[in-house]
């Protein structure tokens, strides 16, 4: 039994099962379905599971946000829904076909840069920590060395971090790039690989060398062929030449694998295939995509650093949360990725930092709105945590968007942020470090006016939050809940304990001391929309939990958070103890039934450890579930104190 169980089995039911599910797949942090027919799923219902941050459909994908845990989520779904050979290529094929031209080009560039994350990320970080060694200049007696100045030891930690950082940055984008389009694209990952190396090989001369060259170095660096002469120039930290590389090599290796006989494709299929794209690589496509490249990082310089550039700031850093929901943000990271080249710094990175940043306030205003709810800030800090370390869908989805002006507010934060941003000229060396670690990445004479753009993001975003909660009374809402919490418990304290039940094939008996609530309340929207079945919540007084009704004993869950029982008189009954508790891997429960027995109402079928519950942070709220409802004409609970034993529920046929 894993975490996401319960989940999982409920998100496969509402797609529409298996046979609604064309392809699956997972990014860093969404499950990705291409569903055979989109109108079957019931949004609001997987919107409404516990794992679940939002969802919401992209070139021709529904796609539902499950936070840094969707690895988890997808193994779990899949080993439950019996989905085998899932291809990732498969669904992008399937979902490409759906949605217009000018979506299917920005998903397309989107997916690219997704697998490329984590070293983006990495480097990032490194880049972060040699700008702190080596580029800071406040430190020593005189506050104007550098660590790597003042130590041997951290100039040698600072030289040796560059071979992570130029891999990654240098190197390793170009290789990325291609491996992630021949991926996309369905071709052979190693010639993709292959491509990229022969972009950034040490034969060429280095991208960061091409400005300076003089004739001597192009006569170094040049393959004569005779009748002419190609300049041998590097492609390192460089975007659209590899993408057009490797989209190039992808279609050459379609086309040869048409033409050439399956006999002999082994041999002349790639070999062909990389000859001919390496050669359309330099002598044509690289220098179309140089300039191409810098005519779209010299545009965006412009912006950024023209006359109007805190307009600039002050549009992107309030739009840029919009463009998360899309899913398209990753198309940013190419833009970043150019000016880094061409500029030696980025101001676009500076502004989504500080967009996370905004959105991450957003949530901590919630939070201190909703203090009083602990339900709510179950999700709450989770997200705020997250989205100040830089990953901001489940704050997103999660929080700000369910209750919308939260999202507003931060937007405005993110676009006063941006302002100034744009103001200092902020710039980064590095991509990939968001939220509050994002200074890291900053240049070191940006850092000063970059944490003042971080405390606005802080700031604005919190104030602005706070103040239309407390004008929305969401404050009040979250105080209600907590009584009537601390009103269930008391009342639940003093309930008297158990008495033997009475054995009626019209009567469930209430398996637990405590006060008997509408199960529509519970803070579960699967038991709470009834979707299986009416019943009854018990919020209880102590652990013992006994038969509610002489029948057999269908299921007992491994981790035994949940028994099943099939009543002598036709009801199907299923008591599950607490919420998420399948979580808690059995720890908490001691059964005292087995499977496939007879058991007369009234016996002891398990002990739960409330407390061990409590503290583990989950509900001990225990649903009696009739699964068969339909069944029965009503089921009619009785609400208030119950005593284990006393009727709870009445059937009638």
């Amino acid at each position: 039994m894993g975490k996401f169980e319960h989940d999982a089995r409920e998100m496969l039911r509402l797609v529409g099962g298996k046979e609604n599910i064309a392809a699956l797949t997972h990014c860093v942090t969404r499950m990705r379905f291409t569903l055979v027919d989109p109108s079957i799923a019931d949004v609001p219902a997987i919107e409404a599971l516990s794992a679940a941050k939002g969802s919401f459909t992209q070139a021709g994908q529904f796609q539902v946000i499950i936070g840094n845990e969707v690895a988890d989520f997808y193994d779990e779904f899949v080993a439950i829904s019996g989905i085998t050979g899932v291809s990732t290529e498969e669904a992008k094929k399937l979902a490409a076909k759906q949605g217009n031209p000018l979506q299917r080009a920005m998903g397309a560039i989107a997916e690219v840069f997704a697998p490329l994350i984590p070293a983006i990320i990495t480097g990032g970080l490194i880049l972060g920590f040699r700008n702190v060694l080596g580029d800071m200049p406040y430190f020593g007696p005189e506050g104007n060395a550098t660590l790597a100045s003042m130590s041997q030891f951290w100039s040698g930690v600072n030289h040796f971090l560059w071979l992570i950082g130029e891999a990654v940055f240098h190197l390793g984008i170009p290789v990325g790039i291609c491996w992630s389009v021949t991926r996309k694209m369905g071709g052979t990952e190693m010639l993709g690989i292959v491509m990229g190396l022969t972009l950034v090989s040490s034969q060429l001369l280095n991208a960061y060398a091409v400005a300076g060259a003089t004739e001597e170095t192009w006569a170094q660096y040049s393959w004569d062929f005779g009748f002419a002469q190609v300049h041998m120039v590097g492609y390192q930290a460089q975007v659209i030449p590899a993408i057009l590389a490797a989209i190039t090599f992808n279609y050459l290796e379609r086309f040869f694998k048409k033409i050439v006989p399956s006999i002999v494709q082994m041999i002349f299929v790639p070999f062909c295939s990389i000859l001919l794209g390496v050669m359309a690589a330099h002598f044509v496509l690289g220098p179309i995509g140089w300039a191409l490249g810098s005519a779209v990082s010299s545009v965006v310089n412009a912006g950024i650093t023209g006359d109007f550039r805190v307009v600039f700031g002050a549009i992107f850093g309030g739009l840029y949360a919009p463009l998360v929901i899309t899913g398209l943000h990753h198309m940013t990271n190419a833009i970043d990725l150019q000016l880094i080249a061409d500029f030696g710094g980025t101001m676009l990175w500076p502004m989504i930092a500080l967009s996370n940043i905004a959105q991450g306030s957003a949530v901590l205003a919630m939070i201190v709105l909703q203090k009083k709810d602990e339900n709510a800030e179950q999700v709450n800090i989770p997200a705020c945590l997250s989205c100040y370390l830089g990953v901001t869908e489940p704050a997103i989805f999660g929080v700000n968007l369910k209750f919308m002006f939260p999202f507003v507010c931060a937007m405005i934060g993110s676009a006063c942020a941006g302002f100034l941003s744009c103001l200092f000229s902020c710039t980064a060396n590095a991509i990939g470090v968001g939220g509050l670690p994002g200074i890291l990445a900053m240049q070191p004479q940006s850092m000063l006016p970059y944490a003042l753009c971080m405390a606005v993001a802080v700031v604005v975003p919190f104030v602005l939050t706070f103040l239309v909660g407390k004008r929305n009374g969401v404050d009040k809402q979250a105080e209600a809940v907590g009584a009537a919490a601390e009103a269930k418990a008391a009342a639940a304290a003093s309930r008297p304990s158990h008495v033997n039940a009475a054995d009626a094939a019209n009567v469930l008996a209430a398996p637990m001391n405590g006060v008997a609530v509408d199960m529509t309340g519970v803070p579960d929207p699967v038991f709470a929309s009834l979707a299986m079945g009416r019943g009854v919540a018990i919020e209880p007084s102590d652990g013992a939990v006994y038969a509610p009704v002489s029948g057999t004993i269908t299921m007992l869950a491994a981790t035994g958070h949940a028994v099943g029982l099939q009543a002598d008189g036709g009801a199907e009954v299923l008591i599950h103890i607490g919420i998420d508790t399948v979580e808690l891997d059995g720890g908490p429960f001691t059964p005292h039934c087995e499977a496939n027995t007879h058991v007369k109402a009234g016996d002891l079928i398990m002990v739960a450890d409330l407390d061990a519950i409590e503290a583990a942070g989950k509900p001990t709220t225990t649903m009696v579930i009739v699964t068969n409802s339909d069944d029965f004409k009503s089921v009619e609970p009785a609400l208030g104190p119950c005593a284990a034993g006393k009727e709870v529920v009445k059937l009638s046929k």
